[in-house]
């Protein structure tokens, strides 16, 4: 990440994990995780990075290699997308959005690099440049009830509708959903609109915002769960994220062939625990003892106790979960798309 932006951050009480860009909290964990169930917080997006595709066959680069339909996402809009193995499953998953002939791709923060470079083999003679924005862009994630408030007062642009973005003085803003936004902005004007927003906004570390994306079943990939799943495993067409109208793509027999067949055993649940968990963490169930059952993806502390996260579980073992192994503790799960 940035070190300037880090430095700010650090000025205004933000507690880092140790060398990471894991932001902990701004003193107050778990007054700044309640909050996030009913009011209004700002949260430095530092686990996630950017990637800008540009040049005049951009969209048909990316159109060819990602699950969703590029070709059809007009300026100011967003969608999912995600981008699979040979085999279908998903090395990465995005948030992407179109500025003009611009493309920006926010994906998880330690994925960035990495799939930057795969991409890269793949552009071979097409006239597209791909560029790393994670040092030079900044991203916040603002929720709540007064975050339209919050905006407008910062003098940003506020999208009607979700999965539509909006533009001003080199701001962008995306509408997540009915209450959640993501700014993305030079590092540069993020100290100011830091400042600007935090008169309504409070605050807030990571968990808050990964609680609020198990909240809103948002199934981030990271590199703890790099293919793992392929999109349906992660519910991940629910939410516009696969096409099955477009051509082809890496994995594209594989992801169409489960959708026809109907063989997608597995599917997204909200999971509570007592015990601490991880993405990446392997679930089991004592109904199914010659396989694991499940993976988590994404965590975080609960406001009432204990952890909440997004896991892929396979459906007809869920009321049965352990955590860890058979003889593990028991884990509680429901379907986010019963």
């Amino acid at each position: 990440m940035n070190p300037h932006w880090r430095s700010f951050l650090e000025s205004t009480e933000g507690v880092f994990d140790n060398d990471s860009t894991e932001l902990l909290n701004f003193g107050d964990a778990a007054g700044e995780l309640l909050a996030a169930t009913q009011q209004t917080v700002v949260v430095p997006l530092t686990h996630l990075g950017l990637i800008e595709a540009t040049g005049e066959e951009a969209k048909a680069f990316l159109h060819s290699q990602f699950t969703s339909d590029i070709n059809h996402l007009a300026d100011g809009q967003a969608q999912h997308a995600g981008w699979c193995t040979a085999k279908g499953r998903m090395q990465a998953s995005f948030v992407v959005w179109r500025q003009g002939e611009r493309y920006l791709l926010a994906l998880a923060a330690d994925l960035q690099e990495a799939t930057q470079k795969r991409l890269q083999m793949f552009v071979l003679r097409a006239k597209v440049k791909l560029a790393a924005q994670t040092d030079s862009t900044v991203m916040l994630g603002l929720s709540g009830p007064q975050a339209e408030e919050a905006l407008v007062d910062a003098g940003l642009p506020c999208p009607a509708e979700a999965m539509a973005t909006a533009t001003a003085d080199g701001a962008t803003v995306i509408r997540l959903d009915t209450t959640r936004f993501m700014i993305v902005a030079p590092e540069s004007a993020m100290a100011v609109l830091w400042q600007k927003l935090t008169v309504k906004a409070r605050p807030a570390g990571l968990p808050a915002w990964r609680w609020l994306d198990i909240q809103a079943a948002f199934p981030l990939v990271t590199l703890a769960t790099k293919e793992e799943f392929v999109p349906q495993m992660a519910d991940f067409e629910k939410i516009g994220g696969v096409s099955f109208h477009k051509g082809c793509y890496p994995g594209q027999e594989i992801v169409a062939r489960t959708q026809y067949l109907g063989k997608v055993k597995r599917h997204l649940h909200r999971v509570t625990s007592a015990q601490a968990l991880k993405a990446g963490d392997i679930l089991h169930s004592p109904d199914n003892p010659d396989q694991s059952c499940g993976t988590v993806m994404t965590v975080a502390p609960s406001p009432a106790g204990g952890y909440e996260a997004l896991a892929v579980i396979q459906s007809n073992f869920a009321g049965n979960v352990r955590l860890g192994s058979l003889e593990g503790p028991s884990v509680q799960a429901a379907a986010v798309n019963p």
